[in-house]
């Protein structure tokens, strides 16, 4: 069968739609159960979106939601491609963040230009985000440390470090407000302006663009150069890695390097385009766990995650019109979960009926239509 027949794209969409719609029936039997009205519900989030007052603003606050998202979903699917779980996407982007924004916000810095400026900070970031992953990838390849481990620790590293820094005799100033410290603003040299949407006060990042860029560089070198194809050889195989004269010590610090730049880069939206200044409050520690789900959910394909991670910002957006409608909104977060093990068990039923439907063909080719009994089978009799 062609890679693009009609049978492989709608098998390809099976698995999505189906977990959307399996999320969908799940949420409506919770909130039948609770006294809510499921269709009441979705007029809520439809009007959200539909509504003059709140559309316009609900579209854009969802799409500077998923540029974040997506990125955190890219950086997750690097190390995806390789077998690797890099859990510690929330601390590097928080540490990367935190020193992005105050060499941003240095004095050096002031009276640079905007375009070198704005340059070294995502460098800053890239390289921050990288070398945190780095310890990981290096206790590895050296101790032979599990990465989910090494990076969950390594996330409670970086935000007690982070507290460290943001000391106010450090790099950081107490909030007027005094309720949190954080970095210096970042004055209007620094900043990446954002490109406004009619209807709404609102912008939407201008750095939408650099997620596009950091999608197409993902496919580009995992689809059409020998470094991706050696990357997803060694997840596949090691052992035929390994007798290809691939070095898979060399792939996991290159995954995790790469997966810690992308990382790094998961702040710079806001940072650059909204908030001009470093604070835990404003940088959320969940982040990177919705770049799991999202990655999960897009199949680490940058279209697909792309997909996945509008969806994500369209409905943590259209969540706070919920209460209005008075059906509690955490019914979006329960949705989100149902989503994530859905999707799972989706794509290995339809994985499952794919291996059936080509152990079918294979037998009309060789002259029988009897099919093995186990879809898993590797072989089918003549």
């Amino acid at each position: 069968m062609g890679r693009f027949s009609p049978r492989s794209i709608l098998l390809g969409l099976a698995a999505p739609i189906g977990a959307l719609i399996f999320a969908a029936l799940v949420c409506s039997v919770i909130l039948g159960v609770t006294g809510h009205s499921p269709i009441d519900t979705m007029d809520a989030m439809v009007d959200s979106l539909t509504k003059p007052r709140l559309g316009p603003r609900t579209f854009v606050n969802s799409l500077n939601s998923a540029t974040t998202y997506y990125l955190a979903a890219v950086a997750v699917a690097i190390g995806f491609r390789m077998r690797l779980f890099n859990i510690g996407v929330n601390g590097q982007y928080q540490l990367a963040a935190m020193v992005a924004a105050a060499l941003a916000s240095a004095s050096w810095m002031v009276g640079a230009p905007s375009f070198l400026r704005i340059a070294l900070t995502l460098i800053a970031a890239m390289l921050v985000g990288a070398a945190w992953a780095g310890l990981a990838a290096l206790l590895k390849v050296t101790r032979g440390v599990s990465e989910v481990i090494s990076t969950i620790m390594l996330n409670a590293i970086a935000t007690s470090l982070i507290t460290f820094l943001l000391s106010p005799d450090r790099m950081g100033a107490v909030d007027p407000s005094g309720n949190d410290t954080r970095t210096a603003k970042i004055d209007v040299g620094g900043q990446v302006d954002g490109l406004s949407y009619p209807g709404t006060g609102s912008k939407i990042y201008g750095l939408v663009f650099l997620a596009v860029l950091v999608g197409l560089a993902y496919w580009f070198v995992l689809s059409r150069t020998r470094f991706g194809f050696e990357l997803k050889a060694t997840g596949l195989s090691e052992e035929a890695a390994v007798a290809s004269g691939v070095s898979v010590k060399r792939m996991v610090v290159y995954s995790l390097l790469l997966s810690g730049a992308a990382a790094g880069l998961v702040g710079m939206p806001a940072l650059l385009g909204d908030i001009y200044t470093y604070s835990s409050q404003n940088f959320p520690s969940t982040v990177g766990f919705t770049g799991i789900a999202v990655a999960l959910l897009g199949r680490n394909h940058p279209l697909g995650m792309g997909v996945a991670a509008l969806l994500w910002g369209l409905l943590d957006n259209t969540a706070n019109s919920l209460d209005v409608a008075g059906v509690p909104k955490e019914i979006v977060a329960i949705m989100q979960g149902v989503i994530v093990l859905s999707v799972v068990v989706a794509y290995e039923l339809v994985r499952r009926y794919r291996v059936r439907l080509e152990q079918r063909d294979v037998g009309r080719a060789l002259g029988t239509t009897k099919a093995p009994v186990n879809a898993d089978a590797e072989e089918v009799p003549a």
